[in-house]
């Protein structure tokens, strides 16, 4: 059965232009008008989401052609539509960047398209890049165009003239403003979630857009919006080969990038699923395996090594024959030391022999598919830091194009690497991360 919902993909020329900004703003604004409000992320971003998620009150979910693949994205989006007014998907870095593009999924499932442009330095080119968003591809479904960062009336109203197809196309402008700027670091925007007054900073650019076009839409105009999505054929049923098993999360600052759809998975698979925090030095709970997902270890290093419980506990569960998996950030505190960029080294848990060193370059991003015995895991990597041991790689991942891509290490039971993995792309892969003797 086709559900029909308001749906507006919100995209921009690059990365950088505010495109989280506004699309959480946007769902921000309907949520406080009382509208159910549904957000997902095109590509495999953990950080946007986090915002997203503030916005709406609901978790969100990556869709992204490749990784997740077509089936989990036309599920996902006929669940929200089910129960939703408004579906917000925010882009990745430019509208037509990457393989599959954020236009490629637009396009795919009938999404009309947003144009954030970051307008601070520009005036009648506004309306020439405006116009080549809207028509270097045939058959894309076109919902208007916004102005960010604007200097004043003036300006906006110079934007505005530049375009060629004004007003239908014209959804506003945003003014500059440092109270719903959302900060960043090297890998990101930082997360929601540290920030005392990020929901303030929300709602003052909800403010800021309600005085739009875009943002004086009620119920009735975003009908104009309106996407049908088809249901999904009928899933497949999972077999529990987790059941009775306890899996141990990391969660905390530290560790927090987890795609919700991961712990879904693990559920699914019959998994019960209990949390701790190495940053407050908490040792791991009874369990039978160990996720420890990427993050953030390189910024709470010192306070990592300072603790005992977490790596006393951790190398308890290894040397019990207990498995592991660690993913990015979750591998790095695993090494003897973690190095800084600027060359300070921090001893760390141990577990692994070798060093991490942070660089100030990124040392690799993109997607990646990992093949295990019992199927192939996709996901991506993204990283600013290097591994330096000794260990010899039992596997690598692979690029879609079948280049060699990270490393995958094992030792005992503990298996780690740099990538980041979408455990719905094959359950039974999945499982075997969490199983004893699984993998390799």
């Amino acid at each position: 059965m086709t559900r029909h919902c308001a749906a507006i993909l919100v995209a921009a020329p690059a990365s950088g232009q505010g495109k989280t900004t506004v699309a959480a703003a946007l769902a921000r604004l309907h949520a406080r008008a009382g509208r159910r409000v549904r957000a997902f992320k095109c590509g495999p971003d953990f950080l946007d989401p986090h915002w997203l998620a503030l916005a709406t009150g609901h978790p969100v979910h990556n869709l992204d052609l490749w990784m997740t693949g077509e089936d989990d994205a036309r599920a996902r989006l006929h669940d929200a539509a089910r129960e939703a007014d408004l579906i917000v998907v925010e882009g990745v870095m430019g509208l037509f960047d990457g393989q599959p593009s954020a236009a490629d999924l637009a396009q795919r499932f009938g999404l009309p398209v947003l144009a954030v442009i970051d307008a601070s330095a520009m005036a009648g080119t506004f309306g020439a890049l405006a116009f080549g968003l809207q028509h270097y591809r045939a058959g894309l479904r076109w919902a208007g165009v916004l102005a960010n960062r604007v200097a004043g009336e003036r300006h906006a109203q110079m934007l505005r003239d530049g375009l060629v197809d004004e007003p239908s196309t014209w959804l506003g402008a945003v003014l500059r403003d440092a109270a719903f700027s959302l900060p960043e670091r090297h890998l990101g925007l930082t997360v929601a979630a540290e920030l005392p007054d990020a929901l303030a900073r929300l709602d003052a650019a909800a403010d800021a857009l309600a005085t739009t076009p875009l943002g004086q839409m009620d119920g009735a105009a975003l009908a104009r919006w309106s996407v049908g999505f088809e249901a999904p054929d009928q899933p497949s049923t999972e077999a529990p080969l987790l059941k009775g098993k306890t899996v141990a999360i990391a969660r905390d600052t530290a560790f927090c990038f987890i795609y919700p759809a991961n712990l879904d998975v693990l559920r699914a698979l019959g998994a019960e699923l209990v949390f701790f925090s190495p940053l407050a030095d908490e040792p791991l709970p009874p369990c039978d395996a160990v996720w420890l997902p990427g993050g953030y270890p390189e910024l709470h290093a010192a306070t990592l090594a300072a603790g005992s419980r977490t790596r006393d506990s951790l190398r308890a569960h290894v040397q019990a024959g207990r498995p592991v998996w660690a993913e990015c950030g979750g591998m790095m505190p695993l090494f003897d030391a973690l190095v800084s960029s600027d060359g300070d080294a921090v001893a760390t848990w141990g577990l692994l022999p070798g060093q991490v060193v942070m660089q100030k370059r990124l040392a690799a991003l993109g997607p990646q598919q990992l093949s295990l015995p019992d199927g192939a895991l996709r996901g991506h990597t993204f990283h600013y830091s290097r591994c330096e041991s000794a260990l010899e790689p039992v596997r690598h991942t692979e690029s879609p194009r079948g280049a060699a891509g990270e490393a995958v290490y094992r030792v005992g039971a503990v298996q780690a690497s740099y990538f980041h993995a979408w455990f719905a792309s094959s359950p039974a892969a999945t499982a075997s991360l969490f199983l004893p003797g699984g993998s390799a």
